[in-house]
């Protein structure tokens, strides 16, 4: 479905949303959001959301891996290979056929995934320190709900993918 960007509302408004969006993702870019002291900027974005998303479903596949992340396995496998290398991440055969190769986050893994998160966690404090806490709430519900219309739109047929350079 096609939208006037009349019914959707204010031109300006809009203008405005779609610039400070910009503004965000380069100066998100640019700091990498990589947390404060010794941590900062030590993990790149690809890392962070690989050993998140085994931290938080377990287990898995190269193709389940990337169908959760909404990329191509091979993007998934040229990323998850220095984090195996590293130690990062464990290749094991899957329990029911040895064939098939699962990666699980690493004892080591595990513990830098949260070095690096106490570190992230620790700015986005900082950053937010003077905002009350109903306005970090409703922050991050808002950049949830706007980054599911942004993959829910990636998802459509047509749409350019998040296979572009430094996709994750």
């Amino acid at each position: 479905m096609s939208m006037d960007m009349t019914t959707v509302g204010d031109t300006g408004l809009l203008d405005a949303l779609q610039h400070e969006v910009a503004v965000f993702a380069r100066r998100a870019e640019q700091t990498r959001l990589g947390g404060v002291g010794q941590v900062r900027n030590s993990m790149d974005r690809a890392a962070y959301l690989l050993l998140n998303r085994l931290d938080k479903e377990g287990p898995m596949g190269v193709k389940a891996l990337a169908a959760s992340m909404g990329i191509d396995s091979s993007t998934v496998t040229r990323q998850v290979a220095p984090l195996v290398d590293t130690g990062l991440v464990k290749r094991t055969s899957h329990p029911e056929d040895g064939r098939a190769v699962v990666l699980q986050l690493s004892p080591r893994g595990s513990a830098r995934l949260e070095e690096v998160r106490s570190s992230r966690r620790q700015l986005m404090a900082e950053l937010t320190q003077e905002w009350e806490p109903e306005e970090r709430e409703a922050f991050c519900t808002l950049l949830t709900r706007f980054n599911h219309a942004l993959s829910a739109r990636m998802a459509v047929p047509g749409v350019p993918g998040p296979e572009a350079p430094s996709a994750s």
